[in-house]
C-alpha cells in the first residue's frame, strides 16, 4: 500500500477523535454520577444517542450529500470541541442532557461525511488495509482511552479529561482542515431543503437499492445480524455478573482483553490483505464473530466465556474492516449520506426492538438461554450472509472473491 499523506491525516484525524470520545465517556459518566447520584440519570446518557440517530436519520443525509463534507468534518470536530468545553462548567442535568444530544447530532453529520472522504482519497487496493488500520486505531482507543482518562482525572478532575477531549477534537478538526477539497458546488448542493425533498431523497434511496435485490438482500440479511450483536452486547454484563458471579474488577479485565483481541485483529487484518479474499474478511469474519458471541453465551465455563471474548474481538476487526470496504465500493458517493441515514434509521429501530424483546425475554426464561438462541440465530445469518457474497459474483469482482 502506497502510505499517503492525506491516509497519515485521515488515521490522525479519526484517531484523536476516538481517543478523546473515550476518555470523554468515562469524565461524562462520573461528572452525571456526582451531579445526581443516580444510575437512572447515568443510563440516560445512553438513552439520548439512539434517539438522537432516530430523529437525524430523517434529514442527516439529505443535508450532507448537499453539502462539503471535508467542512461538515471541520465544523463538527469544532462545535464538539466547543460542547465538550462548556460541559464541566455546567451544573443542571438537563443542560449537559441537551449538549449529549447536540453532540450526537454532530456525530450523525460527521460518520457520513468520514466515509465518503476515505472514498474518495483512499485509492481502491487500498481500502482494505487502510480500514483493518482505522479499526485497530478505534481498538486501541478502546483500550488506553479509559485508562488515560481515569489518570487525568486521579491527577486532576472530569473537566481536565473533558477539556482534554476538546483539544483532541481541535487537533481532528485541523488534519481534516489538511486534507484536500474533493467536491466542486453543483446545483445538487444548492437545493433548498424542503419535506418534499427529503421524502424525495427516501425515495430515491429505495429506488437505487430495490433495483439490486443481490445487494438488498445483504443489506437485510448482515444489518440484522450485526442488530442481534449490538442486542446482546446489552446483556453482557448482566451474563457475566449473574451467571458467571464475577465482581466489578474482573469484568473491567475482561472487556480489557476484549480490546486486545481487536487490536491483534486489526494488526491480522492489516497483514492478510494480500493473502485472504474481501469476501473472506466479511463471510468468515462475520460469522466468526456471530459464532464466538454463541461460545461466550453458551459457555458454562469462565474461562471458556474469556476466550470466547477475545475471539470475537479478533474476528470483529476482520469483519468490520470488511464491511467498511464493501460499502466504500458499493455505495455511489453521491448518495453515501442518504443512503447511509436510511439504513441508520433501519438498523437503530431494530436494535432498539431486539434490545427490548431480548431483554423480555431474558426475564422470562433464563438469560444464558435466550441470549444462546438468539447467537444461533445470528450465526445461521451470517453463514446465509457468507454464501449469499460466495453465490452472487455480481456484488464483488473477481479478485475479491479468491
Amino acid at each position: 500500500m502506497e502510505l499517503k499523506k492525506e491516509y497519515f491525516y485521515l488515521w490522525f484525524g479519526f484517531g484523536a477523535s476516538k481517543l478523546g470520545s473515550w476518555i470523554y465517556l468515562i469524565a461524562l459518566n462520573l461528572l452525571v454520577w456526582h451531579l445526581t447520584e443516580s444510575p437512572a440519570a447515568v443510563a440516560g446518557i445512553y438513552i439520548i444517542g439512539p434517539i438522537a440517530r432516530i430523529l437525524c436519520s430523517f434529514f442527516a443525509g439529505s443535508i450532507v450529500d448537499r453539502t462539503n463534507k471535508r467542512m461538515i468534518l471541520i465544523v463538527c470536530d469544532v462545535f464538539r470541541a466547543g460542547i465538550v468545553f462548556l460541559m464541566p462548567l455546567l451544573s443542571e442535568i438537563w443542560l449537559i442532557y441537551c449538549l449529549i444530544f447536540l453532540a450526537n447530532i454532530a456525530v450523525c453529520f460527521a460518520n457520513p461525511s468520514s466515509t465518503f472522504m476515505i472514498t474518495k482519497l483512499v485509492l481502491p487496493n487500498d481500502r482494505l488495509r487502510f480500514n483493518a488500520i482505522n479499526s485497530m486505531l478505534g481498538s486501541g482507543s478502546f483500550m488506553i482511552g479509559p485508562a488515560l482518562s481515569g489518570a487525568i482525572i486521579a491527577m486532576s478532575s472530569t473537566a481536565t479529561a473533558m477539556w482534554v477531549n476538546g483539544f483532541m477534537l481541535l487537533f481532528s478538526a485541523f488534519m481534516m482542515y489538511l486534507l484536500p477539497n474533493q467536491e466542486i458546488k453543483s446545483s445538487t448542493q444548492s437545493t433548498v431543503l424542503t419535506l418534499s425533498v427529503i421524502r424525495n431523497d427516501f425515495i430515491m434511496v429505495w429506488a437505487f437499492i430495490s433495483q439490486r435485490k443481490s445487494l438488498l438482500k445483504f443489506f437485510v440479511l448482515y444489518s440484522t445480524a450485526l442488530m442481534i450483536c449490538f442486542s446482546l452486547d446489552s446483556q453482557e454484563m448482566s451474563f457475566l455478573k449473574d451467571f458467571h458471579k464475577v465482581t466489578d474488577s474482573v469484568y473491567g479485565i475482561i472487556v480489557g482483553i476484549t480490546g486486545i483481541g481487536a487490536i491483534v485483529g486489526g494488526y491480522l487484518a492489516a497483514r492478510f490483505v494480500k493473502k485472504l479474499s474481501l469476501v473472506s474478511y466479511i463471510g468468515v469474519g462475520f460469522t466468526c464473530t456471530l459464532l464466538s458471541y454463541f461460545i461466550f453465551y453458551f459457555s458454562s465455563n469462565l474461562m471458556i466465556a474469556v476466550a470466547a471474548f477475545i475471539l470475537l474481538g479478533l474476528f470483529m476487526a476482520f469483519s468490520n474492516a470488511g464491511y467498511a470496504t464493501f460499502y466504500q465500493q458499493t455505495i455511489p458517493t453521491e448518495i453515501m449520506g442518504r443512503f447511509g441515514s436510511s439504513l441508520g434509521l433501519i438498523e437503530s429501530l431494530m436494535q432498539i426492538s431486539l434490545t427490548l424483546i431480548i431483554g423480555f425475554l431474558a426475564e422470562i426464561y433464563t438469560i444464558q438461554l435466550t441470549t444462546s438462541i438468539f447467537a444461533l440465530i445470528g450465526v445461521v445469518i451470517a453463514c446465509i450472509v457468507y454464501f449469499h457474497l460466495l453465490n452472487n459474483k455480481t456484488l464483488l469482482t473477481k479478485e475479491e472473491l479468491t
